[in-house]
């Protein structure tokens, strides 16, 4: 049993969208806000694109998707985000902006709201200090694609209550997720092998040793991964993983962890992955993984 009925995510970006799935599908009333109404249509279409997959390959009815998508809605406005129980924040990885939605956040959500980041390498604690709730904030760190993954890293901040943490970590299993407790430690488990892991993938293909698809091909065989890092790259966003590496690095100093410079080039080339057509490989349309 979980205490939370309705479920808040801010921001409508990759992440976000997967996580509002996770908790819709759950049976959560959940209100997806953003500031730019263009990015919460582009979310709900493809949200309702995955609903359409899940259909076609028999593991939701078209009535399930129905009810999920009616209590799928959006906001864009803080206020909006007033009657949920959680808010899961999965906004840039940059301090500033997320401390700015979170002030917003204090001023409107009643007292018995928690508040969770989706962060994969910012300190749980520091996030926190700007939230107005240091007690009621938990790191709730989602896996790519949301929707797919089970994995959600949970960290306590060093205020972060028990009760907090004990509620947070009933809602991801009642999601039908699968919470691991993690130090507020920068990358936690997954970023922390994760990160360095693809630079080293991305600087295969700066040197010219093989060509993309041969890379990720050459790692799925071998070592058994669903998906080969520069797919994974392609589908997180080549300006999303700057800035994580870059988290990463100025906390860890981590040399593997210091973004290749062809990353810098993609981006100024506007390849930045699936969300512009074209990363490490070229796309048709803007489709969200479906299930």
């Amino acid at each position: 049993m979980t205490a939370i009925k309705t479920v808040g995510v801010a921001g409508s970006g990759t992440m976000g969208a997967g996580i509002a799935i996770v908790a819709a599908r759950a049976g959560f009333k959940t209100i997806v806000y953003d500031t730019r109404p263009e990015a919460l249509a582009r979310a709900r279409k493809q949200t309702e694109g995955f609903f359409a997959k899940s259909v076609e390959r028999k593991k939701l009815t078209q009535e399930q998707v129905d009810r999920i998508l009616a209590d799928l809605t959006a906001t864009t406005e803080a206020a909006g985000l007033a009657a949920c129980d959680i808010v899961i924040e999965a906004v840039f990885e940059d301090l500033k902006v997320k401390h700015g939605l979170l002030e917003a956040l204090n001023r409107v959500c009643p007292p018995h709201t928690i508040f969770a980041s989706n962060t994969s390498t910012l300190s749980i604690t520091e996030i926190a200090a700007g939230s107005g709730r240091e007690d009621r904030f938990v790191g709730t760190h989602f896996c790519l694609p949301a929707q797919l993954m089970k994995l959600v890293e949970m960290s306590p901040g060093l205020k972060t209550s028990d009760e907090t943490f004990q509620t947070a970590w009933d809602f991801c299993k009642a999601m039908g997720q699968v919470p691991v407790k993690t130090k507020d430690n920068p990358g936690f488990i997954l970023n922390y092998f994760l990160i360095p892991f693809n630079n080293d993938a991305i600087r295969l293909v700066e040197a010219g040793v093989a060509a993309p698809a041969d890379i990720d091909r050459a790692i799925k065989t071998a070592l058994g991964y669903p998906m080969g890092p520069l797919e994974l790259l392609d589908l997180v966003g080549l300006d999303t993983h700057l800035l994580v590496a870059e988290a990463l690095y100025a906390a860890t100093h981590e040399p593997r962890a210091a973004v290749p410079a062809l990353v810098r080039r993609m981006i100024a080339a506007g390849r930045l992955g699936r969300k512009t057509g074209g990363g490490f490989y070229t796309y048709s349309g803007n489709a969200m993984f479906g299930g």
